[in-house]
């Protein structure tokens, strides 16, 4: 029996929310996401997604949350939203993907997921190491280079 993803937690970039809110800036979630205690945030997954732990304990298939995560600052010149995102798991690798504004009408990868780097969290959670993908560049504005490390996803188990 497979054991299904329940959360998915990822704080995107610490650095990124720490700037924000230094510049004075705002950061909400909303559409059913929640900021957690340490600032990132948690999404639910979308009722009868595919993401499920194969007989290794390693994710696969393709799994959507719900929510949206906001960063405005400098009076709106940067302004990004990541919405429902999808962890997408294939031969090819994986990625997280995510609609880049609240109207749904674009979906860009935000990062890859390094699957083989993947450890055992707290609470029955998969910590998986993150990194910065060319259309994620761009949706965080231009301000970090190729494969930055970005905050671990944090998939939260049945």
């Amino acid at each position: 029996m497979a054991t299904n993803v329940t959360s998915l937690n990822w704080g995107v970039k610490q650095s990124f929310r720490n700037y924000v809110e230094v510049t004075g800036g705002v950061i909400e979630a909303g559409g059913g996401a929640e900021r957690t205690a340490d600032g990132g945030f948690t999404f639910t997954a979308a009722p009868g997604e595919g993401l499920s732990l194969d007989a290794d304990g390693k994710p696969v298939g393709q799994g959507l949350f719900l929510g949206e995560a906001r960063f405005e600052a400098h009076g709106g010149m940067l302004s990004v939203c990541l919405a429902d995102p999808m962890l997408e798991i294939s031969e090819a690798g994986a990625v997280i993907t995510a609609f880049d504004s609240s109207a749904r009408t674009r979906r860009v990868q935000i990062a890859r997921l390094d699957l083989a780097a993947m450890s055992a969290g707290d609470e029955g959670e998969l910590v998986i190491p993150t990194a910065l993908s060319m259309d994620g560049i761009q949706v965080l504005g231009d301000h970090y280079p190729l494969n930055t490390a970005l905050d671990p996803v944090r998939l939260k188990l049945a």
